[in-house]
C-alpha cells in the first residue's frame, strides 16, 4: 500500500541531512533532477551507479555471472560501480560491495523463491538507502523484480532515476520453483504487484527479446521503455580447446572418473526442476539403454544429494559425475571435456546463460525449444520438445552422432563473437542511462 502511495503521489519524499548522525525527511516536487558532478554540471562519460542484487551475490550461476559481467565492463569504461546484495556470497577484487546485516536463522545461500528472502529484502532495502545517501550515485541499475522495488523506492526519496534489469517474470518464476501456485489467494495480489512494478520502471532492460514481447503484451509497458539487453559471454574466457590441451583434458577426465573411451554430454547450471535436471537424467536413463559409451558431467548447484540419489534410482550412477559448484573461474576447462552440451530449462520467461557459454566453447548444443533458445541457438540448435524426457534423448542421441548441424560448432561460437560480447551490452546500458539521466519537466 505504501509503495502505490509513493507512486501516484505528486510530490516525492527526500531525506535530507539533520546533522552528523542522522537524516529527516521532507516533502518536495515529483520532478526527477538530473544528476550532477562535483563541478555542478552532469557527467557525460561516467557514471556513478548503485547496482542492487536481491541475492547471494557473487555466486557461481547465471544471475550472479549477468551482474559480475556487467559490473566488469562498466569499471573498463571508467564509471564507479557499487553493488548492494545480501550477506553471503563471495567478494571480488576490485569491485565495491556492500552487504547486508545477517540472520542469525538462516545462515546459508539463498538459490530461488523463499519466505526467508522477505527478511533479506527488508535489510537490503536500508543497505541500498544507506548506501546511495554516502555514495550520491547518478543511476540506481536493479536486477530483479524485488530489486527494482526497493530502487523505485529509494529513487522516489532520493530523487535518483532507475534502470530495471529484468531477469524474468516473478510470479512465472514463483510458480516455476514451485513456491506459488497459481490457483492460490496470494497468485492475483503477487501478479498485480509484478505488473506495478514493470510499469512504474523509468525504463526496463531485458534478457531477451521474448522477455520484452510478455512485458509489452501480458504485462502493458510502453515499448520504447523497454531494451532489449541480451545474456553475453566472454568469449576470451570460454574459448575450444586445443589439440594441445589433450593431456591435460585426459587428466581432468581421470580425476572426475570419465572414462577415456567415453562421449561426454555436459551442463553447467543450477540444479532443479524447473531446470530441467530430472528430466536430463531421465533422459540419460534412456540413452544408456541404446548406447553404453556416454557420459554425463553435470555440473552445479543445489540439491546435489536428491540428483545424486535420483540417479542412482535409475541405474545410471556408473555413468555420471556431479561436481556440485564449479567456480566460474574453472567453468570454461570443464565444458572442454564435452563433446555435447545440453540446456535442458524448462522456464518460459527466463534468459539462459548457459547457452552462450556452450556457444563460445564451439559445443553442438541441445536444448528444448522454447523462445529463449530458439532466440540464441536459431538454426544452429539441436531442439527437443518442452518438458519430454524421450524427445530430449532423442535429440542428444542425434547431436552425438552427427556433431549438430553442419559447421555448427565454429558458426556457433562466430555468433557469440559477434551478437553477444559484454562491450556490446555496455552500449545498450549506458545508452539506457542516458535515456533516464536526461532532466525531464513536469508539471505539477
Amino acid at each position: 500500500m505504501s509503495f502505490a502511495i509513493l507512486i501516484h503521489v505528486g510530490y516525492n519524499l527526500r531525506c535530507v541531512p539533520r546533522d552528523e548522525t542522522g537524516y529527516s525527511i521532507a516533502w518536495e516536487a515529483n520532478v526527477p533532477k538530473s544528476p550532477v558532478s562535483k563541478s555542478g554540471t552532469r557527467p557525460s562519460q561516467t557514471y556513478k551507479i548503485l547496482m542492487i542484487a536481491p541475492t547471494s551475490f557473487f555466486s557461481d550461476y547465471g544471475c550472479s555471472v549477468r551482474i559480475l559481467e556487467e559490473s566488469r565492463v562498466l569499471q573498463r569504461l571508467g564509471h564507479d560501480v557499487m553493488v548492494c546484495t545480501y550477506r553471503n556470497g563471495q567478494d571480488l577484487d576490485g569491485l565495491c560491495i556492500r552487504r547486508t546485516p545477517s540472520i542469525p536463522f538462516r545462515e546459508h545461500y539463498e538459490v530461488g523463491s523463499s519466505p526467508h528472502k522477505i527478511a533479506f529484502d527488508l535489510l537490503l532495502f536500508w543497505t541500498v538507502l544507506f548506501a546511495a545517501l554516502r555514495q550520491r550515485p547518478d543511476v540506481i541499475h536493479a536486477h530483479m523484480h524485488e530489486g527494482a522495488l526497493i530502487g523505485l523506492l529509494v529513487g522516489r526519496l532520493l530523487r535518483l532515476p532507475l534502470v530495471f534489469d529484468f531477469q524474468g517474470s516473478l510470479t512465472s518464476e514463483m510458480t516455476d520453483h514451485k513456491f506459488l501456485d497459481p490457483d492460490s489467494v496470494f497468485f492475483g495480489p503477487l501478479r498485480r504487484l509484478e505488473e506495478t512494478i514493470d510499469c512504474h520502471a523509468p525504463l526496463i532492460l531485458t534478457s531477451s527479446l521474448n522477455a520484452k514481447e510478455l512485458l509489452v503484451d501480458e504485462f502493458g509497458c510502453h515499448p520504447p521503455r523497454v531494451l532489449t539487453m541480451p545474456d553475453c559471454v566472454d568469449a576470451d574466457a570460454f574459448y575450444p580447446a586445443g589439440s594441445e590441451e589433450r593431456p591435460a583434458l585426459l587428466e581432468r577426465r581421470r580425476r572426475l572418473g570419465i572414462p577415456p573411451e567415453r562421449k561426454v554430454v555436459v551442463y553447467l547450471g543450477l540444479l532443479a526442476d524447473y531446470q530441467g535436471t530430472d528430466l536430463l537424467l531421465q533422459a540419460a536413463a534412456q540413452m544408456l539403454d541404446e548406447r553404453e559409451d556416454l557420459h554425463f558431467l553435470i555440473m552445479g548447484f543445489p540439491s546435489v544429494e536428491r540428483y545424486q540419489a535420483l540417479a542412482h534410482e535409475l541405474g545410471i550412477s556408473a555413468h555420471t559425475t556431479f561436481t556440485g559448484k564449479i567456480p566460474y573461474g574453472e567453468a570454461r576447462d570443464h565444458l572442454a571435456l564435452g563433446d555435447v552440451a545440453v540446456a535442458p530449462k524448462l522456464s518460459a520467461t527466463e534468459g539462459s546463460g548457459k547457452i552462450l557459454n556452450y556457444m563460445a566453447m564451439g559445443l553442438p548444443t541441445v536444448a528444448f525449444d522454447t523462445p529463449v533458445s530458439r532466440e540464441y541457438l536459431g538454426d544452429l540448435g539441436t531442439y527437443a520438445q518442452p518438458g519430454n524426457a524421450s524427445s530430449l534423448a532423442q535429440a542428444l542421441l542425434s547431436a552425438l552422432c552427427d556433431g549438430g548441424p553442419d559447421g555448427c560448432g565454429a558458426a556457433l561460437r562466430r555468433n557469440a563473437l559477434e551478437a553477444y560480447t559484454w562491450d556490446h551490452a555496455a552500449e545498450i546500458i549506458l545508452q539506457a542511462y542516458e535515456r533516464v539521466c536526461q532532466p525531464r519537466a513536469r508539471v505539477i
